[in-house]
């Protein structure tokens, strides 16, 4: 018989909003990811993090040794998943399993949004150290220059292996 371990009083109930003025929100490849609940607030367990994707975002291919599930609400978003092109509706969900080659693209013509849920926690790190931290979930992203973006993919692809991620 498994032992369930004891209720550890030092965690508490979080509750979080998108909205909420103390969220991370970063601006990342045109994308806007606001950081919901931190790896720090589940003991490393999971991270939650709200994504707008405007018309045409998304990343590129890309693989990683943890597990990731998007449940689209609004909009569409099409998956790229082993090669495979799926498109997913608000109201579906889609989980990723760990080490598989993926990628999401919102080729819809209108804004969309998610939650990706991230098991263990670590992508909201790794975002907040690549992205660019903007003041709301509708700003704009920033206007970088030619030298700006090269600056900010060769600091994802340096960043990646330590964050258990491989570009493709």
């Amino acid at each position: 018989m498994t032992t369930i371990p004891d209720d550890d009083p030092a965690r508490s109930l979080t509750v979080a909003s998108p909205d909420d003025p103390g969220t991370a929100r970063i601006s990342l490849a045109g994308d806007t990811y606001a950081v919901v609940i931190t790896g720090e607030q589940t003991n490393g367990r999971y991270c939650l993090i709200d994504m707008r994707v405007p018309d045409g975002g998304g990343p590129p291919p890309h693989r990683h040794d943890f597990e990731e599930m998007f449940t689209v609400l609004e909009g569409e978003i099409e998956f790229t998943f082993r090669g495979r092109r799926h498109l997913v509706a608000a109201g579906s969900t889609v989980n990723i399993p760990a080490n598989a080659p993926h990628n999401f693209r919102n080729a819809s013509g209108a804004p969309a949004r998610m939650l990706c849920m991230c098991t263990p926690a670590g992508q909201e790190e790794y975002f907040l150290r690549v992205g660019d931290r903007v003041a709301s979930n509708d700003a704009p992203p920033p206007d970088l220059t030619e030298d700006e973006i090269a600056d900010r993919r060769r600091r994802a692809a340096e960043l990646a292996p330590a964050y258990r991620t491989e570009l493709l």
